[in-house]
């Protein structure tokens, strides 16, 4: 028989369909045609709904390497507790969002002779996660020193950021005011309206608010024309700063 009749590989390809349909039931229509196909439809099918699944099960394997690597970490860093095993620890915990355990482990792994912006960095994420911007501002002040552009300015930003929120308003106004001539990432925009809005400057603020609304109307357009779904933090509170009015 040819690769695609009902036998040898064809009778390979109907199984390996048929098994998939019965434990992930997609559309009925995709029994007929595995049915009446036979190996061509079968291999239709394993096209178009199989070998997607195959993606997430790479995912699958993804996390749980990342589990087992983070277990087999815990344990190393008891024998050698060295900077760069710490580190990789803590960039795993980061990862995983177990915000306190990456940032102890960052604690460990930076030492006085440190000379590398990344652990401050990653440090600085955890901080503001934790609300502790005092830690934050210090970490990235330094981070900034290093390097003013670190990370397409995301840590210009978040600095900007973490001194707002740590009643450092003047140096606030004056980061955001610089970074945002150059930065166009929306994160750093919707942290300087929000501090525009504390500030009582609401018209800036709505202008502000309504650049990331713009970006986010332009981004939805093409995530919906590309059949994908459209994730936008933020955008709420966005919205609600761009409907203010001068009070």
């Amino acid at each position: 028989m040819s690769l695609f009749g009902n036998y040898t590989f064809g009778g390979i390809f109907v199984a390996i369909a048929v098994v998939h349909f019965i434990r992930r039931r997609p559309d009925n229509y995709w029994l007929w045609i595995i049915l009446m196909g036979g190996g061509l439809g079968a291999l239709v099918y394993i096209c178009v709904e199989v070998l997607p699944d195959l993606g997430l099960l790479r995912h699958s394997f993804q996390i749980f390497s990342h589990r087992k690597r983070v277990q087999q970490l815990e344990v190393m860093v008891l024998d050698n507790p060295s900077a760069g095993n710490y580190e990789e620890l803590a960039d795993l915990y980061l990862e995983k969002k177990q915000y306190a355990k990456a940032k102890e482990c960052y604690d460990r792994a930076i030492s006085s002779r440190t000379d590398s912006p990344d652990p401050f960095y990653r440090r600085a994420l955890c901080e503001l996660e934790l609300n502790d911007f005092p830690a934050a501002v210090a970490d990235l002040e330094r981070v900034v020193r290093m390097n003013g552009n670190y990370d397409y300015q995301r840590a210009a930003g978040l600095l900007a950021y973490a001194w707002s929120r740590n009643n450092q308003d003047a140096q606030a106004a004056s980061m955001f005011e610089q970074i945002t001539q150059t930065s166009t990432l929306s994160e750093t925009q919707f942290n300087y309206a929000q501090f525009l809005a504390t500030q009582g400057k609401v018209v800036e603020a709505r202008q502000w608010a309504q650049r990331i609304l713009g970006k986010k109307s332009y981004h939805a357009a093409v995530f919906e024309a590309a059949g994908a779904p459209v994730v936008s933090p933020g955008v709420g509170i966005a919205e609600e700063i761009a409907g203010m009015r001068r009070g």
